[in-house]
């Protein structure tokens, strides 16, 4: 018997919800170093994806994806931060 390892729509939505989950909250901490500030728009950007958790409609997700998206771009920082150790970082 073959295994299939096709993943289901569901497993790779998931994976792309998480991964621009992901995106959003690291492009804002590029914004805002300082944690305690940062979390406030943290609590802010797991709202809007709370909002639109039970969205089945695949045309109506599909125009939520290309706004999360096109906000995503619209907002990317010119310098993202790097941390000091990290490859690129100052102390690299």
């Amino acid at each position: 018997m073959a295994s299939t390892t096709t993943k289901t729509f569901g497993t790779v939505h998931r994976q792309y919800v998480q991964s621009l989950y992901k995106r959003r909250l690291k492009n804002s901490l590029d914004w805002t170093i300082r944690r305690d500030v940062w979390r406030g728009k943290a609590m802010q950007i797991r709202a809007e994806f709370e909002r639109n958790r039970n969205v089945k409609d695949p045309r109506h997700l599909a125009q939520i994806f290309e706004a999360a998206e096109a906000k995503l771009a619209a907002w990317k920082h010119p310098d993202p931060y790097i941390a000091p150790t990290a490859p690129g970082g100052t102390k690299w």
